[in-house]
């Protein structure tokens, strides 16, 4: 594919990644309007929110296969069309049940575009040979930011029923802008790898390549986790345990992810000088410290840098996990990766809603600090097969 080719092929992907973050964010940061609406407890949202784990679980498991058959690139393109579609569904109704149950189709949507656009990204890093898998991550959480800046202002103004609406319409315009371009580019074929490469893959035995990719999903999934926990309870957290306006607790998710998107932009300087064993485990040692102060600090302001710091420290975790597991097995090894990570975002919310009906919100939101610190560790045991 010509470079202009595979240049077009890059802005249209992360038009997607991005368009993905603003839809998830409109959507959570309403979610305390919802839970008013349908009049759930705690644990009656986490039920919930249970329905987008299932939907998304489900589909990443199909979704791997769906590309070898298919492409990535049409399969993303229908699964953002159901995305934007279905975001208009969870204002419409009023029952934990029924929440559920729309939150169900979300959740297939969500999990499906997610594996596919991540294997579309994997196949352009290996052609183009540069470490950018951290500026499509850059822009799914630009476009969190902006969704959630976006819900911030219009929280008091504009109800959710229109507020999701017109982020249906905006992803349907943005789908119908970019979508053409992946349809029209195959998956670009990675170059020849170097002799000296190969030979180190060709030594790795099949069964431990295996074992590293799932080891590297699990840092995927105990960095999501902090992700979904982040966007799901986050906001809730400010504005019920910390007395925050809903404009704040709004603007504690977008400082969340507007850290996030500061250190995925810096992302590949960061990898070049550290190396990536010691940006895992830097960034989930600040992650874990980050949290702590996040969840069981006294006041608006301290949560608030706490959010802020954690931001800056799972930035890139995820990003590295994806593109190991990658380079290891290939898509195959996306699929895996991308599986447990997003599998860890969308399951976190609905144990948190659990644990905090049991213990308290502040302390199930613990938990986010105790899984950045097992990602930490794990990068440490790990540190010659993340540099390899």
């Amino acid at each position: 594919m010509p470079g202009h080719g595979l240049t077009r092929l890059r802005a249209a992907i992360t038009a997607f990644f991005a368009l993905d973050g603003f839809i998830f964010a409109g959507w959570v940061v309403r979610i305390p309007d919802i839970k008013e609406q349908t009049h759930a407890s705690a644990a009656t949202l986490g039920l919930a929110l249970l329905g987008v784990s299932a939907g998304a679980v489900l589909t990443m498991t199909m979704t791997g296969r769906l590309c070898r058959r298919y492409g990535s690139h049409p399969v993303t393109v229908v699964c953002m069309t159901v995305l934007a579609l279905s975001a208009a569904l969870p204002p419409l109704t009023h029952s934990a049940p029924a929440l559920g149950a729309v939150l169900l189709l979300f959740g297939a949507a969500y999990g499906g575009v997610n594996v596919a656009f991540n294997s579309a990204a994997v196949d352009l890093v290996a052609a183009l040979r540069r470490p950018i898998m951290p500026t499509f991550h850059a822009a799914f959480s630009l476009g969190g930011m902006i969704g959630a800046g976006l819900g911030g202002l219009v929280a008091g103004s504009l109800s959710p029923t229109r507020h999701l609406l017109g982020i249906t319409l905006l992803g349907l315009l943005v789908t119908a802008a970019a979508g053409p371009t992946l349809l029209r580019h195959e998956a670009p074929a990675p170059p020849e790898r170097p002799a000296s490469e190969s030979g180190v893959a060709a030594r790795r035995p099949e069964g431990g390549k295996r074992a590293l990719v799932i080891v590297f999903g699990l840092i995927a999934l105990c960095t999501a986790y902090g992700e979904g926990a982040m966007a799901d309870w986050g906001a809730l957290h400010l504005q019920e345990d910390l007395a925050a306006s809903a404009g704040t607790a709004a603007a504690g998710y977008s400082l969340f992810a507007l850290s996030m998107t500061i250190g995925r932009l810096t992302g590949t300087a960061l990898l070049l000088r550290l190396g990536r064993a010691r940006t895992v485990v830097a960034g989930g040692a600040t992650a874990a410290a980050g949290m702590l102060l996040g969840s069981l600090a006294p006041s608006v302001w301290a949560a608030l840098l706490g959010f802020a710091v954690t931001g800056l420290g799972l930035a890139n975790l995820f990003p590295v996990a994806v593109e190991r597991a990658g380079a290891l097995t290939g898509p195959s090894g996306v699929a895996v990766a991308s599986t447990l990570g997003y599998g860890g975002m969308l399951l976190g919310p609905p144990a948190i809603g659990f644990m905090a009906d049991w213990i308290s919100l502040p302390a199930a939101l613990t938990s986010v600090a105790v899984l950045a610190a097992v990602a930490a560790v794990i990068g440490a045991t790990t540190r010659r097969a993340l540099s390899g």
